[in-house]
């Protein structure tokens, strides 16, 4: 059993939160261990693992990437060669350990769609193999 779920951006760039849907899926499957892959597909969206109680922390992340990725004379003509870039840094997909029916997540831990080019609808994947 695969999951697939939307996910609405409702700002050029945020964090999605999709933990709890993850899990959902997770306490549904009939597989109760081995590796829950999360991926999007989408070339300016990522999907990171990062702390989910302090809301600064994802703030941060999108400073720090936006400090980080510069526009370099982009050639790309849509005008969104950085949500391109920022997707390729953090990646597509995560993989989280699956045991007796629960991710194997931190304390803190939380799973994020990162929106780079919203606000826009969004697709993700998960799959437990």
């Amino acid at each position: 059993m695969d999951a697939e779920f939307t996910v609405v951006s409702k700002k050029r760039e945020e964090l999605v939160d999709v933990t709890e849907k993850v899990e959902e899926f997770v306490s549904k499957s009939a597989k109760k261990s081995g590796i829950c892959i999360v991926y999007t597909p989408h070339t300016t969206a990522a999907v990171t693992i990062n702390e989910n109680a302090d809301p600064d922390v994802c703030a941060d992340i999108l400073a720090s990437l936006n400090d980080i990725v510069k526009d370099v004379g982009f050639r790309h003509s849509e005008g969104n060669s950085a949500a391109h870039v920022k997707s390729s840094l953090l990646g597509c997909s995560q993989t989280v350990i699956v045991e007796s029916g629960k991710l194997k997540l931190g304390t803190w831990q939380g799973i994020y769609l990162c929106e780079f080019d919203g606000p826009r609808t969004r697709r993700v994947f998960a799959k437990i193999v």
